[in-house]
């Protein structure tokens, strides 16, 4: 075996390792895997066993999606993350094709602010908003973070989505336009079937801005219309209860294993759109 393939177990082994070791801790009771006595409870389970006459039991889950009404924020989440992603790549798209097109020097001057703008930290955008949303009673709203998500994440969107369409030879817009197309139709169809794989990793790592955000989530929606990522934070709060650092665990479970399946689903879409946009011409 090659001391390359030793460390490539390696570090597949320390990675993996905590996620595993949440999966299995989430099946178990908190006198478990939050014992005193070692790594062996919460690996064997001997409480978890006494309670409940199994080794692994399901309460963490009923009691998070049930009791919890962990459902609310997993619809919030959903509802947030897609309108961002949509709106993130209409608007990049557009953009990004347009810039890429263009043979003028403010398209450069376009994008270096977009660029300056994306590396303020999301928190520096909320103060700017917070008066509007109170006057125009949005605040607590969904709409309030898919607004403040959108220009956080809007230009990152039109870097990535830019980068793409210059791979695309400019000919296919030309070819289009002499067979009596208009500039939008040439866009639509001579441009975006080509454009898949770039807009599919777009719209994935837009998805995650939204999915994973605690900070504005946690600052601009009520308590009602909370995201996963807040709401997971809040059981481990500086009050402790039985079960809720379970519950704790147990949405960490819950906000991962989809977030898993999409890179499996689509990991070949994001290899692909990546590559392409790695390579000019």
């Amino acid at each position: 075996m090659s001391a390359a393939t030793i460390f490539i177990l390696v570090w597949l082994v320390g990675a993996a390792f905590p996620f595993v070791w949440t999966v299995w801790g989430s099946f178990k009771i908190q006198a478990d895997f939050f014992s005193y006595g070692g790594w062996r409870d919460a690996l064997l389970g001997p409480r978890t066993l006494q309670l409940t006459g199994s080794s692994f039991t399901l309460e963490n889950y009923r009691g998070l999606w049930f009791e919890e009404a962990f459902w609310r924020p997993a619809a919030n989440t959903l509802i947030l993350t897609g309108s961002v992603t949509l709106i993130s790549l209409a608007f990049g798209t557009l953009g990004g094709y347009a810039l890429a097109r263009s043979t003028h020097r403010y398209a450069f001057w376009v994008l270096i602010a977009a660029l300056i703008f994306r590396a303020m930290p999301g928190l520096t955008l909320i103060s700017g908003y917070l008066l509007p949303f109170f006057q125009f009673n949005l605040w607590g709203h969904l709409t309030t973070a898919a607004i403040v998500l959108v220009a956080l994440n809007q230009p990152f969107t039109l870097w990535l989505l830019h980068s793409f369409f210059l791979t695309v030879p400019r000919e296919l817009d030309e070819s289009a336009l002499v067979d009596g197309c208009t500039r939008f139709q040439a866009f639509r169809l001579a441009i975006m079937p080509v454009m898949w794989p770039g807009v599919v990793t777009t719209g994935i790592f837009s998805f995650l801005v939204g999915y994973s955000d605690f900070v504005i989530c946690a600052m601009l929606l009520s308590e009602s219309n909370q995201t996963m990522v807040p709401t997971t934070a809040a059981f481990l709060g500086s009050e402790q209860h039985a079960g809720k650092l379970m519950f704790a665990v147990a949405a960490t479970v819950s906000m991962i294993v989809p977030l898993f399946i999409l890179i499996i689903f689509f990991q070949r879409r994001i290899v692909d759109g990546l590559t392409a946009g790695a390579v000019k011409g």
